[in-house]
């Protein structure tokens, strides 16, 4: 039930056993964790070794602004790239987006990565912490992207999170600093930014994560402990069967469900399948606070672990690889991020 971070480049003794707890049911691997190629496939493989169970191996590989690792790797473009395609060449940017999902799933299965949280469906209004990593403003052309993203990334043999549900890019705020509320009703919510993620779940996107943003003509909490929103509309209405993901219990825009053990309890009684403990510094309280919970359960997310992917260099000595490589690059790299 928690997907949680640790601190460095290799395994310390503690996180070995936190490997072991039946409470996590994944890792998630930030910039702090990668020197290089070698060493991530190193890292994920004794991940792996370590675990008592199968657990799913994540990271936030999106490109542009959010790509983790990087040195070894495609420099992918943000998605604001294939939006502005799309824009002067609809079915060239369809191509692109499929081929920036291949290629990025399938550079992460080579280092044993099962699952990027991508793609980013939010719609491009201004958000802080969104800006380029969204395809459009408009969800028209966002849906239609989504589409050919979940196309490519299900090519590769990698599951797709959309998120972040049920949109995060029309208010300014970035939740990992601040409280985010989004006045709108459901109706304009579902004419805009739920769009894309009605068109991905209707095209069997796996999993979604949820936003820390609060809609409150919806409900009163933020969506990602939303009983309302992940329970009755997200599971009701939306009829999405897939795994439910909070976003990180850390960011800030989570501190009003209390503290540690009150977040993760408000958010998996509200109907995640897996809270996302990004910091290192909160593990060993998020795993005391679960031990008092009724039957760990990580089955859901053991669909979302991946094939096992091509080795590197055969990745790389590929057609499907150089082509897809070189139609990204004649669309501009965005920025960087700081990635924890």
């Amino acid at each position: 039930m928690l997907v949680i971070g640790i601190a460095g480049t290799e395994l310390a003794d503690h996180e070995r056993d936190w490997l072991r707890h039946p409470a996590v049911a994944g890792v998630i691997l930030f910039t702090r964790n990668f020197s290089s190629r070698e060493q991530i496939a190193a890292l994920t493989a004794r991940i792996r070794a370590e675990a008592a169970h199968p657990l799913l191996v994540c990271v936030d590989q999106e490109g542009g602004p959010v790509q983790r690792f990087r040195d070894g790797f495609f420099a992918l473009p943000p998605l604001a790239r294939l939006g502005e395609r799309y824009r002067a060449d609809p079915v060239a940017a369809l191509v692109l987006a499929e081929r920036h999902a291949w290629l990025m799933a399938s550079e992460m299965q080579a280092v044993g990565i099962d699952l990027s949280f991508a793609p980013v469906v939010d719609l491009a209004r201004g958000n802080r912490a969104i800006g380029e990593r969204a395809f459009d403003a408009d969800p028209v052309i966002v849906a239609a992207l989504t589409q050919a993203y979940l196309r490519g990334m299900r090519a590769a043999g990698m599951a797709a999170t959309l998120k972040h549900f049920p949109g995060h890019g029309s208010v300014l705020e970035d939740t990992h600093f601040d409280v985010a509320v989004d006045p709108r009703d459901l109706d304009t919510l579902r004419r805009e930014d739920m769009l894309p993620f009605a068109e991905g779940i209707a095209r069997g996107a796996e999993a979604v994560m949820m936003a820390h943003v609060v809609y409150p003509a919806i409900a009163p909490e933020p969506a990602g402990y939303s009983p309302r929103w992940i329970g009755e509309i997200l599971r009701g209405e939306m009829g999405f069967r897939g795994v439910v993901f909070s976003d990180d219990i850390g960011m800030a825009a989570a501190f009003s469900a209390g503290g540690i053990a009150r977040r993760i309890d408000a958010h998996l009684d509200a109907g995640c399948d897996a809270v996302l403990v990004c910091s290192p510094d909160l593990v060993e309280e998020s795993l005391t606070a679960v031990a008092a919970r009724p039957g760990s359960n990580a089955l859901p997310l053991t669909g979302l672990i991946g094939r096992g992917g091509t080795a590197f260099d055969t990745l790389l000595a590929g057609e499907s690889y150089r082509s897809a490589a070189s139609a990204l690059a004649t669309i501009t790299t965005g920025g960087h991020s700081n990635g924890q």
